[in-house]
């Protein structure tokens, strides 16, 4: 089968890829460890395609103990350019109600125990994220949507993605807090996982299916796993549909993004100067800009 360019991640409540063919369960060797789970590689809509369940499909991953490295790592291994993260969020927003799909551009990192790049033991470079999320499969989603013209929920274009430590959601005064902030939802995993998809040079949008208000909503139920399992599940149909969708969409003409370049402007240390070992790490990472470097 030829390589996949295009990973999906799933997140909470969504385990597994509908409509994959041709299925393949690979486990990869990463300087990191293993991943969250198999790699399934197979054919969605005839283009080959990678799905890891972020969590596990049998969810025992809290947020902080994804292997984000490694997933990130492996699917780079594969040569994958775009990754499209699903990903449960609770709402900040009045105008984003529970079941409304969301694709933020960007984001406000609040983690503070996942190691966050790639980089270090010899090896420096320092990523533009400015624009965190990609711009290019950003809009190839938003038009991915219209082509559905699924008029049932609604699709908001840009917001800003608040991303906890957890795995306890917020308390009222925080959760008002990341509103003064300018935050419209609230999330426990896209970062690091964009920052490292940036390093490796590596095409990232998140799908955000809201699934409840988070607790500063007077007079609303505050959040529980229960409930934003719940209503996950009753978008996951409509999720996969739209994955499809992209898929396809990117299969038409595989758009250049400003990320397949990123270490172009952003590796500071030559290949040829690292430790044997980082660079035997970073290998995936680095093939395209040491060619372009000459060595």
């Amino acid at each position: 089968m030829e390589s996949p360019r295009i990973g999906i991640i799933g997140g909470s409540g969504l385990y597994r890829m509908e409509g994959l063919t041709e299925l393949q369960e690979l486990h990869l060797d990463t300087p990191y460890g293993p991943c969250s789970d198999a790699l399934m590689q197979g054919l969605l809509g005839g283009v080959p395609v990678v799905f890891l369940a972020r969590h596990g499909r049998s969810h025992h991953l809290i947020p902080s103990q994804v292997p984000f490295r490694a997933n990130l790592h492996a699917l780079k291994q594969l040569g994958v350019q775009y990754v499209l993260s699903v990903s449960a969020v609770g709402s900040l927003r009045e105008e984003m109600a529970p079941l409304d799909l969301v694709l933020p551009d960007q984001f406000i990192d609040m983690t503070r125990l996942r190691p966050g790049s790639f980089f270090g033991d010899g090896a420096v470079a320092h990523v533009s994220l400015a624009d965190p999320l990609c711009p290019v499969l950003r809009q190839t989603v938003a038009q991915a949507w219209a082509d559905l013209n699924d008029s049932a929920v609604r699709l908001h274009e840009g917001g800003t993605y608040v991303c906890i430590e957890g795995p306890a959601f917020s308390t009222r005064a925080e959760s008002h807090w990341y509103r003064s902030m300018g935050a419209s939802i609230i999330g426990m995993t896209n970062m690091p996982e964009a920052r490292l998809a940036r390093e490796a040079e590596i095409a990232y949008a998140t799908l955000a299916l809201v699934t409840d208000w988070d607790c500063w909503r007077a007079n609303q139920a505050c959040v529980t796993a229960e409930m934003a399992i719940a209503n996950l599940q009753q978008n996951a149909q409509r999720a996969q549909t739209l994955v499809t969708q992209v898929v396809k969409r990117l299969a038409q003409r595989w758009p250049a993004s400003p990320a397949h370049t990123a270490l172009s402007s952003a590796l500071v240390t030559p290949p040829a100067a690292m430790p044997e070992a980082t660079r035997a790490r970073l290998a995936p990472l680095l093939a395209r800009v040491a060619a372009e470097r000459g060595g």
